[in-house]
Parts: structure tokens; C-alpha cells; sequence
């Protein structure tokens, strides 16, 4: 027993000496606007980097298409993230995960992975997702600056927890055409203009003791294939359901390595590119009942019965209050919401497929969603199916060389 061993040392890590961050600027200064790539490398292959652990610092100010301060114009719930349509993270240059429509995907998974604690803590990255209006994020002028932490945007950064060691790296990022999927007004009198001043990446460096160092290196010489495996986020959408109560949606066929995990339906009814709705929150539209199939595996196994018009939706918060245990392996669900706040703000589906027969394992596998309303869908009613899977790579630190699995 521990509380007899008298004679224990005190344990001490000493492996690490020093932890420090350090900024990188993109290729090009100053090109931040719509549509512009902007890339940021790390060339130092020396380095020992932590990049689980980096952020985006993000200056800027928010405006009127004329430059002048807006009165009716505010950002919405992580509206710097709706700013950018596509983030990816390259070793080597070759892309290991990438993002498309950054804004929907983080505010979709991120309403299932943080608590209402944690999101104190994220209101510095521009998260706030029990506001309805979003003035704190900016000062009388507009301005605002923001730190990101990268694992709110990209799951190799939330699931890597390790150093990348000799390797060149690079995040790109892609700058959306319009700023209006991250701002909300009571109007529309008002054209909005998002201004990045600054942009960098900031990493953190880790200088190993004299004796890990040592190990690093006999390692690295021996030339081994260093793994890397993380869930990798995939956004599918369907951007314009038919007038029916019945929908089949054939959304892919993958292959075991990238079957899915965790799958999360979404609705928007008229949301798109209009400044007078809010692109963080998400509609019920009345479903009664959806499942997935892979292949001929049915999940959930039973029906759901929902009715939103008479308040029945008890089992579709569930599933989206389970999320953590079965994602983190977590003891304790902290889901964000509490019931009313989730059918107001997010009435998202969770569905589990983390546990899967052999028969799954073989071959490929063909995923599609068959879901019902009470009502037919109305123009301009738009389904997103994020799909949570495994990636594997390896990287080889002597070569250089990267692989995917």
C-alpha cells in the first residue's frame, strides 16, 4: 500500500528544462483579406515543438464596409472562427488534417466537448455560447483580439499530445469570401468588414534534459516510423433538403481505417450568408426521428419519438449529454446545456457508432442517414452530418518522410 511506503521518494519531472512559446508570422505580412491563403511555417527542424498545446493570436477590428464603427453589428458565438473557410496543418508538406467551413465544424463539436466551466476560460478565444449578442468581444472602436488554442479547431491538435521532433510544419489558413456568417444585426443597414491587423501562431518549444535529449537522439538515428493517430473532423452537408417529411441521404463510402465514430446531424433553415440570423445556433425543424447506417448496422438501434411541438425531445438531449464519457472517456457528462438551452440553442443529434461488430471492420463501408419530420422541410433548409473518424500517419524524423496508414 502506498500509505505504508514510508520510504517513497517525492516523484520530480525533471525531462523538461524549458517550455517557452514562440510566435511565427505568415509568408506575407499583412495578407488577410477574403480569400487570401495565408500560411505560417515552422523551418526551425531542430525543434522540438508542442504544437498540441498552440494558439492562433488573432488582432483586428470589426467595421462597416465604409470603415467607419458599426451600432448594430456584433459577433456571433466563435464568429473569428466563421471568418476562415478551410484550416489545414501540413508536415513535411504533406496535409496530416484539415478543416473545411471552420466556423460551423468548431461550433458544432465544440458544443459537445466543453462544459460551462471551460467556457469561461474559451470566452478569450471569442467563445461564448449562452450569449445571444456578442458586444464584450469588442471596445467602442471595434477592436478585438482573440487567442485560439488549435485544438479548438483542429482534432490533431485536441488529440496529439505529443512533441513533433525534426520535422518542418505549416498551418494554412483560408480566408472566407464574406465576413456575414460571423456577425449578427438587428438589420440589414449595415454591410460588415472584419479587418485582421495581426495573425500569428504561436508554438510551444521544448528544451528536453540532458539525459531525454540523449534518448531523443539514439532514437532519431535509428530512423524509426513515429506514430501519429488523432480523430479527424469531416464536414458533409446536404444544402438544400426536398419539400418531404422523409429523407434518405447517401452521405459516403470510406474505409475501416476512416470508419465513423461519432456522427452529429445538424439543421439550418435560412441561415446562410444572412447577417440577421445567427450562424452558431442550429433549428429542430421538427424531427421525429433519424438513425444511421453503416453498411446494415443500424445506430441507435430503436426509434427516438421526438415531438418538439408538444416539448418531447428527452432522448435526443441524452444522446448529446453522452457525448464526453464516450469521446474522452470521461466519469462525468458536464454537457454545456441544460435541456431548454439546447433545444433553443443547439437541437443537434449525437449518434455513437465508437462501438462496431467485426463484420464493419472488412471491406468498405457505405454510411447513410434516413431521418423524418413532423413537417416537410422549407426552402432553404440545409442538413450537416459531421463525421468524427481515426487517422493514422507516420512520420519518420531522419528521412523526413510522412505516411498515411
Amino acid at each position: 500500500m502506498d500509505l505504508v511506503n514510508v520510504t517513497e521518494q517525492p516523484f520530480s519531472d525533471d525531462a523538461v528544462q524549458d517550455y517557452q512559446f514562440h510566435t511565427y508570422q505568415p509568408c506575407v505580412a499583412g495578407n488577410f483579406d477574403y480569400n487570401d491563403e495565408i500560411r505560417i511555417p515552422i523551418q526551425d527542424l531542430d525543434a522540438h515543438t508542442a504544437p498540441c498545446n498552440s494558439y492562433l493570436y488573432i488582432e483586428g477590428k470589426l467595421a462597416k464596409a465604409d470603415g467607419t464603427v458599426p451600432t448594430k453589428l456584433e459577433f456571433i458565438n466563435n464568429g473569428i472562427a466563421f471568418i476562415f473557410r478551410e484550416i489545414r496543418y501540413e508536415l513535411n508538406g504533406i496535409v496530416v488534417d484539415s478543416v473545411r467551413n471552420v466556423g460551423l465544424v468548431s461550433t458544432l463539436k465544440n458544443y459537445l466537448s466543453y462544459n460551462e466551466n471551460e467556457s469561461v476560460l474559451l470566452q478569450n478565444a471569442g467563445w461564448f455560447p449562452k450569449r445571444a449578442g456578442n458586444k464584450v468581444l469588442v471596445d467602442a472602436n471595434g477592436n478585438f483580439n482573440v487567442c485560439i488554442p488549435m485544438k479548438l479547431l483542429l482534432g490533431f491538435f485536441e488529440d496529439f499530445r505529443k512533441l513533433i521532433v525534426n520535422m518542418k510544419q505549416e498551418l494554412i489558413l483560408m480566408r472566407s469570401s464574406n465576413d456575414k456568417d460571423a456577425i449578427i444585426s438587428l438589420d440589414e443597414s449595415e454591410e460588415p468588414k472584419i479587418d485582421i491587423q495581426k495573425l500569428f501562431w504561436r508554438v510551444p518549444h521544448v528544451t528536453l534534459s540532458i539525459q531525454e535529449q540523449l534518448r531523443l537522439t539514439r532514437l532519431v538515428n535509428k530512423g524509426p516510423e513515429l506514430p501519429i493517430k488523432f480523430r479527424s473532423w469531416e464536414l458533409i452537408e446536404y444544402p438544400s433538403l426536398s419539400a418531404t417529411t422523409r429523407h434518405t441521404w447517401p452521405v459516403k463510402t470510406t474505409t475501416k481505417v476512416e470508419t465513423p465514430r461519432h456522427v452529429i446531424v445538424a439543421f439550418q433553415k435560412d441561415r446562410k450568408g444572412r447577417i440577421t440570423t445567427d450562424m452558431s445556433k442550429f433549428d429542430d425543424c421538427k424531427l421525429r426521428n433519424i438513425r444511421v447506417f453503416l453498411n446494415s448496422e443500424r445506430y441507435p438501434y430503436t426509434d427516438l419519438y421526438l415531438d418538439f411541438a408538444n416539448n418531447k425531445f428527452a432522448a435526443l438531449y441524452e444522446m448529446f449529454a453522452n457525448f464526453q464519457e464516450s469521446y474522452y472517456t470521461h466519469k462525468l457528462n458536464q454537457p454545456i446545456f441544460s435541456p431548454q438551452e439546447f433545444r433553443t440553442n443547439a437541437p443537434i443529434t449525437h449518434i455513437d457508432c465508437s462501438r462496431q461488430k467485426e463484420t464493419l471492420q472488412t471491406g468498405a463501408i457505405v454510411m447513410r442517414i434516413e431521418f423524418e419530420m413532423d413537417e416537410a422541410a422549407t426552402t432553404n433548409t440545409t442538413a450537416y452530418c459531421l463525421i468524427l473518424h481515426e487517422k493514422h500517419f507516420t512520420y519518420n524524423p531522419l528521412t523526413k518522410i510522412v505516411k498515411q496508414k
